[in-house]
């Protein structure tokens, strides 16, 4: 790698794809930028709160746990909200209701409202039956289901039931061909492949204002699309971590061992998030060796963005740096 492509700074400023858009968190500043159906872009910027956790929730170890939750909760919030910003929600209620005024031209305005507030909370409800529905697949898919073929291997072959190591492998490398399977589905979808190169777009900006480059469109479509701190690499490193942590599970029954990696997930997500800091801190032979897999995976989640997209990553992106070039430093 050549001096002008070295990186020239790791910052702690990190991002998420939306609809139609990106959202960037900062140490001080957090924004999101969203292309609008009309084609304009739509900002909305607030303070980056402060944790409010006990120093406890910050050590080593158990950080990882408390930040994944905050950065769930967090970008599920941005991403309702780039709906509404993006204009699609209310493209659609315009056509709801086009499509009852030409249906029943008779009905009064207040029945009209009665509907919509109606198939409001359907949608509501089918949101939440919906999620607890997603949950129950999860745990089956990713834990109960690996668990389960490794057994019915050992009434082919016997020898195998003894064999803790091989257990703890093959359900691990189950896990990883069902995420694999899994991503590769939702890709070929229309609006989830759009919020793929918008991701691409979040990576992107980074590497350029890593490299200390005018955030200029030109320069940041330059830029790779695969970087060592993404979500994508840290959900690979724990399905890698969950593979050594099967190894010493010696339980054999499919219910109780679900039941005991469902406990020890918080340490799970704990390693990831030490090692992920890592990937992102140094560049070596190990760095490279436990982000190889994650940056595989990227090449499904992150795609090319369109120069639009790029542009929504840039504003998100300017409107989070600190006045301070020490103060975003990973």
């Amino acid at each position: 790698m050549s001096k002008q492509e070295c990186v020239l700074k790791k910052t702690s400023i990190g991002g998420q794809a939306l609809i139609e858009g990106v959202m960037m968190r900062g140490p001080e500043r957090t924004a999101m930028a969203v292309r609008h159906i009309s084609g304009e872009i739509r900002m909305e910027e607030w303070e980056t709160p402060k944790s409010k956790l006990p120093a406890i929730c910050k050590w080593p170890f158990i950080r990882g746990l408390f930040g994944m939750i905050d950065s769930l909760r967090f970008g599920y919030k941005c991403l309702m909200r780039s709906a509404e910003l993006s204009g699609i929600e209310e493209e659609l209620e315009t056509a709801l209701d086009e499509e009852q005024a030409a249906k029943k031209s008779e009905d009064t305005a207040e029945k009209a409202t009665d509907n919509k507030k109606k198939a409001s909370a359907l949608m509501n409800i089918v949101m939440v039956v919906g999620m607890v529905l997603g949950v129950a697949l999860s745990l089956v898919l990713f834990m109960w289901l690996p668990i389960q073929l490794f057994n019915w291997l050992t009434l082919a072959f016997p020898a195998l039931e003894e064999m803790d190591t091989l257990r703890g492998i093959f359900e691990g490398l189950v896990r990883i061909l069902v995420f694999l399977i899994y991503m590769l589905a939702v890709s070929r979808m229309k609006d989830i492949r759009r919020t793929f190169q918008y991701h691409g777009a979040e990576h992107k900006s980074i590497f350029c204002y890593e490299k200390g480059l005018p955030l200029t469109v030109e320069n940041v479509r330059a830029q790779k699309r695969f970087h060592p701190r993404c979500g994508t690499s840290f959900m690979v490193l724990m399905l890698v971590v969950g593979i050594v942590i099967s190894i010493l599970i010696p339980i054999k029954t499919p219910i109780l061992r679900t039941v005991i990696k469902l406990a020890l997930l918080p340490l799970t997500v704990g390693i990831g998030y030490e090692l992920i800091k890592l990937a992102g801190r140094c560049d070596n032979w190990f760095t490279r060796a436990i982000s190889a897999p994650g940056v595989w995976m990227q090449h499904i989640t992150t795609q090319e963005p369109d120069d639009e997209m790029i542009e929504c990553a840039i504003k998100a992106l300017e409107a989070v740096i600190p006045a301070d070039p020490e103060a975003d430093k990973w």
